[in-house]
């Protein structure tokens, strides 16, 4: 049974206010520490307003409800609250795993229960996978207020978002900068700052890791969380282990120096003993170690007046090891004196062995004295640096360690003579930092007239040796806004050139930052790993130096300005013999960065033509080829606006979906680059930098672009989020029927075969920024096929073989299938079909042959009709000859039955007389007595017809006897006679 006593010792009870009501007001309650033990607690007060609140430093005692300073070793915001210690995740906060994309039968996925985000001691770190993981902290306002942290977000390939829920879950009304939170440069804290209004508040930091590359993300950073508008605080916060606040009213604590530290709610710091060090902000001292290599590194000295350097060894600092024990390195003596290099190009030697730059208008190798360029020349401005012997005056170099934002002013990198190289740094994973500054590009004179896109280019050589996981980044800042990464290598990389190209004339910062690992750790393990970079060059800087002259072109010799230089328009080059201007012959582009000679005039590719300024190739939409004596025109100018190819869905190792897609600019607009890819989530994170930085640092111009999308239903976001836009296009090298151009293969076999007999065209492309996997650059083949059955736009693929439209992560292909992609038309592709003849007209059609594979061209002739006759003149002719065949066969037919009847009679005459012996009948009379009258007529057998009759005429004429039978007709007997 619990006992009741009496509670008159503050110690026994607390006070805590009531909830307020709806004028603002409230009561002050007493409460027992443990329920039910207490008795005569006192009476119920009225307490302050729901608006009250002290200044920072103080806290609201509740026994007299007046503000009470902090005492020393505590702090206090007054209305607000702060947690900056992150060894475990405070109270309040939770860390929630999500998964947007269900499974295939819609349940849920387990593959990110164990992502979260992570406590670091001084900060705390997000998710390094694809999982959504979201911090979350729900307050209670009394009052406007607003909520502030510090963070880093070096990565685009994850997505960082902070937004605000009331408690019924709604989102609260938010521009995209306050809900898109900004990029960071590698090792630098950024601040965030968002309003609150009063009641109930529910804040979210979601992040969201895109690993479609393989790539593993950087993490985000988040520390000193702050939150405004809570009214009043009861109490004091303690300052945390490693830091102190000395003086009472304090608003914040403060670290222990290097070599101190103190325990929790510490008003001073203690010092370690001589064998034991601590850094900055260190909770307890740790015993030194034995100095090894890795505790040193070596310089090279500047040069003396004689001009001599030596190589000299340093301790890292700050300093942890111990020389005088056993097993300990010392450090190694000063080397031999040496001569100093070279100046760089650009500069020239004093006596005191100081380089200087050439003033302007003069050049210098960096080896002789400083000479002015001769007439008809002009120099050549840059920076061109191959000699380290000091750091030049436009570099720096810094060191930012991922939890106190800088290793104590150490130098990032050190030079060495030939190269310079990372430096040691604080910790392993701490950012080396080599920046160099362009105030500005300024094409020379000869180039000043020219429209190209190219203003500048940055080339370095560089080599990477490391055991771990080190990662080197070069990235740029332009006009001071914003800095991205341009380009990234991991692990060891052999010495090796990269250039980057400037398309804009801007202000820009290069930043070289090189990381061991990414893992924090107390113990240096990866000193060794280092990174060198031989030599730095950029092309046209506004107040660069010369390291030579180059030709420009000059004014007649009538002008009273003879002998300057002035700039060629666009389009021309300076003729070597004259040193003036001359166009460039047509269907040929300037190369950029040269203009002196003819041969700086480079050929455009087959099927291709300049455009006005030749600046650049381009296909104006038609080709051409011949082949077996038939020459095809085809007219592309329907493929000619932007088309979109979406691939995917895709998913990646956890199951993350996103798409790839393609915009293509195949022809036509004059040669500009129309397909445009933007990173919309980087967009809005950088709204606040302007439109000219915005647009160079997140939108791609590009014959053929990609970027990558995670659709908004898959990730839970309000639209889609675009990003790593990249150019695979932007130069256009040419079209052809043949599979291989400039080096790069078509690689016909990754499609089905073409069945129509047409030849498919392929355009080729390059993109001439390198990458790291891809030396020349990345390259792009648009097959276009002539396909009947796909109209207007026709359908745009990717080999099978290869889903993401490339297999070797450099070269894409693509197959574009339209009718508009079929030649025009000619009287090759049709015949005539010729009707029968109707009512003396003839009807005369022309068809297409199926199937046709033309379109535009010549059209299908008009229906013709001819007069004609309903029997033809042949077929007359023919039935004329034929009766006339005809009547004449029956009449030699009847001719020749008529003498073989004759024959027959005259045979069986023969066989009569025969059988007779040979014994002639007695005539009656051979002749007519005298005076005796003929009384017997000549009868014929037959009567003979008039061809018999014709017969007989022409047969009385001829020579010798002949023989009729006729009949004798006489009144006493009928014979025949024989003549």
């Amino acid at each position: 049974m619990t006992t009741v006593r009496l509670c008159i010792f503050q110690t026994d009870y607390y006070y805590e206010y009531t909830e307020c009501d709806s004028v603002g007001s409230r009561w002050r309650v007493a409460i027992p520490h443990i329920l039910g033990t207490c008795s005569a607690l006192p009476t119920p007060t009225r307490g302050t307003d729901c608006s009250f609140s002290c200044a920072v430093g103080e806290f609201l005692e509740m026994s007299a409800q007046q503000c009470t300073p902090c005492a020393a070793g505590s702090y206090s915001l007054g209305s607000g609250v702060r947690f900056d210690q992150w060894d475990t995740i405070p109270a309040g906060f939770t860390s929630l795993a999500t998964y947007m994309d269900p499974g295939p039968s819609g349940e849920e996925s387990q593959a990110c229960n164990s992502s979260s985000w992570t406590p670091q001691g001084v900060y705390l770190e997000s998710s390094r996978d694809e999982c959504t993981v979201s911090l979350v902290y729900a307050v209670h306002l009394e009052q406007q207020g607003s909520v502030s942290f510090s963070y880093q977000y070096p990565d685009n390939n994850i997505f960082f978002e902070f937004y605000v829920q009331n408690e019924q879950c709604q989102e609260m009304a938010q521009t995209d900068d306050q809900k898109w939170i900004k990029l960071t440069t590698n090792g630098e804290w950024d601040t965030h700052t968002v309003n609150l209004k009063s009641g109930t508040n529910i804040l979210y930091w979601r992040t969201t890791g895109i690993l479609v590359g393989g790539k593993m993300v950087k993490p985000v950073l988040l520390r000193n969380i702050q939150i405004e508008g809570v009214a009043y605080t009861s109490e004091c916060f303690p300052c945390r282990p490693g830091w102190f606040s000395s003086s009472p009213g304090s608003s914040s604590c403060q670290p222990c120096p290097r070599n101190t530290s103190s325990n929790k709610g510490a008003a001073s710091c203690t010092s370690c003993p001589d064998t034991q060090y601590s850094h900055e902000g260190w909770s307890q001292c740790k015993e030194r170690p034995p100095c090894s290599e890795k505790d040193y590194f070596q310089i090279h000295t500047a040069c003396d007046s004689e001009g001599k350097t030596q190589v000299m060894y340093r301790w890292v600092e700050p300093r942890i090891c111990e020389e005088n024990v056993t097993g300990a390195v010392a450090l190694p003596p000063t080397g031999e004196r040496e001569a100093c290099p070279p100046c760089n190009p650009g500069y020239y030697n004093t006596n005191d062995s100081t380089c200087f730059p050439c003033p302007p208008g003069t050049h210098s190798d960096g080896t002789s004295v400083c000479e002015e360029c001769p007439a008809g020349t002009e120099p050549v401005l840059g920076y061109e640096y191959k000699w380290w012997n000091v750091l030049p005056s436009n570099m720096k170099t810094s060191c930012f360690n991922v939890g106190n934002s800088k290793c104590d002013d150490m130098n990032g990198w050190e030079v060495a003579g030939d190269h310079i190289r990372s430096g040691a740094g604080g910790s392993d994973n701490d950012y080396l930092i080599l920046n160099l500054h362009v105030p500005g590009f300024k094409l020379p004179t000869s180039l000043a007239g020219m429209t190209g896109t190219e203003f500048g280019r940055i080339t370095f050589v560089f080599e990477t040796m490391c055991s771990a996981d080190c990662e080197l980044y070069f990235m740029m800042d332009v006009n001071r806004k914003s800095t991205t990464v341009v380009e990234s290598w991991e692990g060891s990389k052999e010495r090796q050139s990269y250039t980057h190209i400037m398309t804009r004339n801007a202000s820009v910062s290069y930043t070289w930052a090189f990381q061991r690992t990414n893992q924090a750790q107390d113990v240096r393990r990866y000193i060794s790993d280092v990174v060198i970079l031989y030599s730095v060059s950029v092309t046209n800087v506004q107040d660069g130096v010369a390291s030579a002259c180059r030709a420009c072109a000059l004014l007649s010799q009538s002008s009273q300005r003879s002998g300057s230089c002035i700039p060629c328009p666009a389009g021309f080059y300076i003729d070597r013999d004259t040193n003036r201007c001359q166009e460039c012959p047509p269907n040929t582009y300037l190369s950029g960065h040269h203009t002196y000679g003819e041969d700086a005039c480079l050929p455009c590719g087959p099927g291709s033509k300049s455009n006005k300024e030749h600046s650049r190739c381009y296909s104006d939409c038609s080709f051409s080829h011949t082949e077996h004596n038939r020459t095809l025109t085809f007219d592309l100018s329907s493929l000619s606006p932007v088309a979109s190819l979406t691939i995917g869905p895709s998913f990646t190792s956890k199951g993350t979906k996103y798409l790839h897609v393609f915009n293509v600019s195949l022809c036509g607009h004059q040669g500009k680059m129309a397909a445009v890819c933007t990173d919309n989530v980087t967009d809005l994170a950088n709204k606040d930098m302007g439109s000219d930085s915005t647009q160079f640092v997140n939108s791609v111009d590009s014959f053929i672009c990609q970027s990558t999308i995670i659709p908004a239903d898959g990730r839970g976001f309000r639209m889609a989020l675009a990003s790593q836009s990249i150019s695979l296009a932007d130069t256009f090298l040419g079209a052809t029927v043949d599979s291989d151009l400039d080096g790069i293969n078509a690689r016909p076999e990754l499609f089905s075969d073409n069945s129509k007999g047409i030849p498919d065209i392929n355009f080729f492309y390059r993109s001439t920024q390198a990458t790291g996997s891809c030396e020349r650059g990345r390259s792009a083949v648009m097959t276009i096929r002539c396909n009947p059955e796909k109209m207007d736009h026709g359908q745009l693929t990717v080999p099978s073989a290869c889903p993401a439209g490339t297999c070797d992560g450099c070269t894409f292909h693509f197959l574009w299938e339209s009718g508009s992609a079929c030649p025009h038309c000619t009287q090759d592709d049709y015949h005539q079909i010729e009707g029968a003849c109707k009512g003396g007209v003839q009807v005369t059609l022309s068809v297409w042959n199926e199937p046709k594979l033309c379109t535009k061209g010549m059209s299908l002739p008009a229906k013709s009709s001819a007069p004609c006759e309903a029997i033809a003149l042949w077929l007359k002719v023919g039935v004329g000859g034929g009766a006339f065949l005809a009547v004449l066969l029956v009449s030699l037919t009847f001719y020749f039955w008529k003498k073989n009847k004759r024959l027959e009679y005259k045979y069986s005459r023969l066989v009569m007389s025969a059988n007779k012996e040979c014994e002639l009948p007695v005539a009656d009379s051979c002749a007519l007595a005298e005076g005796e009258e003929p009384e017997d007529d000549v009868v014929y057998s037959h009567k003979p017809s008039l061809l018999g009759k014709l017969r007989a005429i022409a047969n009385k004429q001829r020579e010798g006897d002949s023989s009729e039978s006729v009949q004798l007709k006489s009144s006493q007997s009928e014979r025949w006679v024989w003549g």
